[in-house]
């Protein structure tokens, strides 16, 4: 055991390192100093998108930074390096919060939200695990951690080492302070500006104002939301009165995960869904069905299905988790709870991706539910995804569609996994027949794409998308073609654009939709939409928001409105 002397001899000997190598620490104190210097001000100038990521917004004049000399300059010690300290804390916190806002908005299509978001780390944490296995996601996740408690350490260590060279010399730093303080004014009154920004910068304060706004905006909406939840132009509808256009039809909603109008227009994957969108419109036709096709605007982006599959069945905007809370636990009729509350249909939900217990089950009206582990399937999962769409898709055959015993028709609502992100690997179709449990799957998963090579590369990603797109609308036309009788209606639709390195940073958020019968009947009562022939909408279809579907529907299948109200 090493004597407290000997270690306070060997603390004052490492001490003392700077007087044996002057010349050492010197460049030691320079470039601790000058990275000091860049990590602070860096922060103060980091933008919250990362197109604004150039070079032109670190060489701007930070008015915090100002304000901030000044402040410390007028401390005593101990209070200046307590502010010191916690401003760094702070600074860090907010380059956490920016970069958070960058990625959000690459993937999602919008900012973080401070209140409502912080869930959504965990689904990241699954999300990581299911593509790139366990491991890699506790790997990731500890050094998130790590950088995280680094970012704002290091930030704070900076801040105080900062103000303690600020006043060695009280005189000179304050006489800078005010230079500087005229110069940030002069320029924020005549508007000068470098690289096309302005000088003088007040980036922090714009960031936490921004913050607030969306913190007060969040806050309001949730009691506003709830009102109009409560109301609902068919929720005192009879059920006598409820689609009675559509009684004796077995209807399917089917959702595609991630199909959204870029695939069909954006020339670096339009050309081969294009085709398979031909390919299958005329193979159905044959078959004997029509379709017809318009746009659905999603309200999300890059991620988060379950909102658009929420707004488009609820007849609400669900565009954050907050309102997709308050609609669950409302009594506000969604679109396939109409069929089980009119008694006239068996309803069933095939949902691959539920992988634990899904109490939204009683929101969507659903007599039945099929998660990842009723489908008797025993291949291997495709990434994030459990199993093919093909399998899901004949396993609702076997287990519900393909009854005979049944004295209802069927209304379903499906949800199709195969195009998520990240793509890889991607299945391909089998013949139907041999299906089997899925295991005739495990070659063709073997010998597909990696996700961690796919993911971090924008041509691929895009390349991998495209592929899953066609692979997802093959499997269920075929389907329809093999299964579909002349009662089947299928509605099926997009729940939002692919993450903006696939879809471009200026993509829309709209989706296709079809609907597809044999009966002319039933898109003779929607000719009024003036969608598409076939299975493609046009680039000037007709583009609604996406909760103004439910109402549409219902009104062009019969539906008499009795509204109640909030």
């Amino acid at each position: 055991m090493v004597e407290p002397r000997g270690i306070r001899a060997r603390v004052s000997y490492w001490r003392g390192w700077r007087g044996r190598h002057p010349r050492a620490a010197r460049v030691v104190w320079w470039a601790a100093t000058v990275a000091s210097l860049l990590l602070v001000f860096g922060a103060l100038s980091m933008p919250n998108r990362l197109f604004a990521l150039h070079l032109s917004r670190f060489v701007r004049l930070p008015g915090e930074a100002i304000i901030g000399a000044a402040a410390l300059l007028a401390l005593p010690r101990r209070p200046r390096v307590a502010l010191a300290a916690l401003a760094g804390a702070a600074l860090g916190a907010l380059t956490i919060l920016n970069v958070l806002d960058m990625q959000f908005v690459e993937y999602l299509g919008r900012p973080f939200d401070l209140v409502l978001d912080w869930i959504l780390l965990d689904d990241a944490q699954s999300y990581v695990a299911d593509s790139m296995g366990g491991t890699v996601a506790l790997a990731a996740t500890i050094g998130l951690i790590i950088l995280v408690v680094l970012i704002m350490a290091v930030m704070a260590l900076a801040t105080v080492r900062l103000s303690g060279i600020l006043v060695r010399d009280t005189r000179r730093a304050t006489r800078g302070t005010l230079i500087a303080g005229t110069v940030w004014i002069t320029c924020s009154v005549l508007g000068v500006q470098f690289a096309g920004l302005p000088v003088a910068s007040d980036q922090v304060v714009n960031s936490l104002t921004s913050e607030a706004r969306r913190v007060r905006a969040t806050l309001q909406d949730e009691a506003t939301f709830g009102k109009v939840a409560r109301s609902d132009t068919f929720g005192a509808t009879p059920a006598a009165q409820l689609v009675p256009d559509l009684r004796g039809k077995d209807v399917i909603f089917a959702f595609i995960e991630s199909y959204g109008r870029s695939a069909v227009e954006d020339p670096g994957m339009a050309p081969g869904v294009d085709e398979t969108l031909s390919t299958s419109t005329a193979a159905l036709t044959k078959a004997g069905f029509s379709a017809k096709s318009g746009w659905l605007t999603s309200a999300t982006y890059g991620g988060s299905s379950w909102l658009g599959h929420s707004t488009t069945l609820s007849g609400l905007w669900v565009d954050t988790q907050q309102r997709y809370r308050t609609v669950m636990a409302s009594d506000h009729l969604s679109l396939t709870k109409v069929f089980q509350k009119t008694g006239a249909w068996d309803t069933v939900g095939i949902m691959p991706g539920v992988q634990k217990g899904w109490p939204e089950q009683k929101f969507y009206g659903l007599d039945k539910v099929y998660n990842a582990f009723q489908m008797g399937y025993q291949g291997p999962k495709f990434s994030w995804s459990t199993m093919p769409d093909q399998y899901a898709l004949e396993a609702f055959q076997r287990l519900e569609h393909g009854r005979t015993d049944r004295d209802k028709p069927l209304m379903s609502e499906i949800i199709l996994t195969s195009s998520h992100q990240p793509w890889a690997p991607i299945p391909k179709m089998v013949g139907w027949d041999e299906l089997g449990d899925g295991s005739v799957f495990e070659d063709i998963q073997a010998d597909g794409e990696k996700a961690s090579d796919v993911i971090a590369d924008s041509d691929k990603s895009k390349k991998e998308y495209g592929r899953s797109i066609q692979y997802s609308v093959t499997a269920l036309t075929q389907w329809l073609e093999r299964y579909g009788t002349d009662d089947t209606v299928l509605v099926f639709l997009g729940d939002h654009q692919p993450i903006s390195r696939v879809s471009g940073n200026n993509a829309s958020r709209d989706v296709p939709v079809s609907i597809v019968a044999k009966d002319p009947k039933v898109l003779d009562k929607i000719a009024a939409w003036n969608w598409t022939d076939g299975l493609k909408p046009a680039h000037d279809a007709p583009v609604w928001k996406m909760s103004s579907f439910r109402d549409r529907f219902l009104k062009a299948y019969g539906s008499t409105p009795h509204p109640t109200t909030g």
